[in-house]
């Protein structure tokens, strides 16, 4: 166990955050790190030019260092990790909530297992129907873990800056890319036994597909990068083994299983158009 009276500089972790409008939810994870067992921690807000009350809020609590960085999600993670002081780099959503001990259990296996990375769990909370549909299927790769759909989100930032940190050409699968080039390189990525809550707001198809296609655009630049085939449980959610392995839940709720089959085929074919037109475009 790591022990917090002799704690050294090396211990530091940086938390990292990228908003935009989240004035909804920002509150909530800002109580949950400050919460936090591990105390040797900076907080790094990324705001995206909000023009809700995101920096009000995130004002209010005078540990948030505080600032504007676009156009997406990878550029403003990029931006924290150099504003960063720390050797460990947490990288959060601003509509998350932390266990508290997420960063305690992410330092001391990422020490004790000496990995470059951890996966930490995410347990989505829902607002409506389709919401309870995604969290139903974000279900399946939490409980136990999937190696096809694990993205870690904590790092050591010695490998983060050895590997260029996030690519930010890529928008959406940034969160796969960055562990498989850490793997890729021959480090190890460790999971924690925590749990993030993910918040999610209002789901409909409609959103899910747009959001679906807009990642597409760019995923052929991950998916050639990383020489992964076209078709595979990577791209196309019904051939991950997951989900067969785990049938009894799917009988054993039968309307959940019927709407996410819905709602998958809705995200599939949003992100094979946005491939298509991307890989036109290019």
């Amino acid at each position: 166990m790591i022990s917090f009276g002799n704690m050294k500089k090396k211990n530091l972790v940086s938390v990292i955050i990228t908003a935009k409008n989240e004035d909804a939810v920002i509150g909530n994870l800002l109580k949950s790190i400050l919460k936090q067992t591990y105390k040797y921690i900076e907080i790094i807000l990324i705001d995206n030019n909000s023009d809700d009350k995101t920096l009000s809020i995130a004002g209010k609590f005078r540990k948030v260092k505080i600032y504007q960085q676009g156009p997406e999600r990878s550029a403003q993670r990029n931006f924290g990790a150099k504003k960063a002081t720390g050797d460990f780099l947490f990288f959060l959503d601003a509509d998350m909530e932390l266990t508290p001990k997420v960063i305690e259990d992410c330092v001391e296996k990422i020490n004790q297992e000496k990995a470059e990375g951890m996966v930490v769990p995410e347990q989505s909370k829902w607002t409506n129907f389709w919401g309870e549909v995604k969290a139903y299927e974000r279900s399946f790769y939490s409980e136990k873990g999937d190696p096809i759909t694990d993205a870690a989100r904590f790092f050591s930032k010695k490998i983060f800056n050895k590997v260029d940190g996030y690519d930010e050409t890529i928008t959406g699968p940034e969160d796969w890319d960055l562990p498989d080039r850490i793997r890729e390189a021959g480090y190890k990525i460790g999971r924690s036994i925590e749990k993030i809550y993910h918040h999610e707001q209002e789901i409909f198809l409609a959103t899910l597909f747009k959001k679906k296609f807009y990642y597409g655009l760019n995923a052929h630049k991950y998916l050639s990068k990383h020489d992964i085939p076209i078709f595979s449980p990577k791209t196309i959610y019904f051939l991950r083994p997951l989900f067969y392995k785990n049938w009894t839940r799917l009988v054993k709720h039968p309307i959940l299983a019927l709407a996410m089959v819905c709602m998958l085929m809705v995200e599939l074919i949003g992100g094979g158009l946005g491939y298509v037109v991307g890989r036109a475009r290019r």
